[in-house]
């Protein structure tokens, strides 16, 4: 009599169980990601930009931040795309650059 009372309760919670459960076994991208902006303070849409987006508008984003180097952020950024496309050689480093200066500039 308890097994067929306990398969009866296993049946019902069975029929029951996706209506109202405090936990999902499956967690979605977009969750994560305003998770993480919350925790980090980075805002939800630069989480969510693709790679290929950043990529495409890498020479810029340096641009925003390197200032009056024109041509090393076009090195960096063509160094990277290169990378990334996987047209560089595997036995040799992305890139090597040296950034000079005068003081208190970098």
């Amino acid at each position: 009599e308890l097994e067929q009372k306990l398969e009866e309760e296993e049946r019902s919670q069975s029929s029951k169980k996706g209506e109202h459960t405090l936990l999902r076994e499956e967690v979605t991208e977009e969750e994560i990601s305003k998770i993480i902006s919350r925790w980090t303070g980075i805002p939800l849409s630069k989480i969510m930009e693709g790679e290929r987006e950043k990529l495409l508008r890498l020479g810029e984003i340096l641009h925003e931040r390197v200032v009056g180097q024109d041509e090393a952020v076009e090195g960096v950024t063509d160094a990277i795309l290169r990378a990334r496309a996987g047209i560089k050689d595997p036995n040799r480093p992305i890139g090597s650059f040296i950034f000079l200066g005068p003081t208190g500039v970098g």
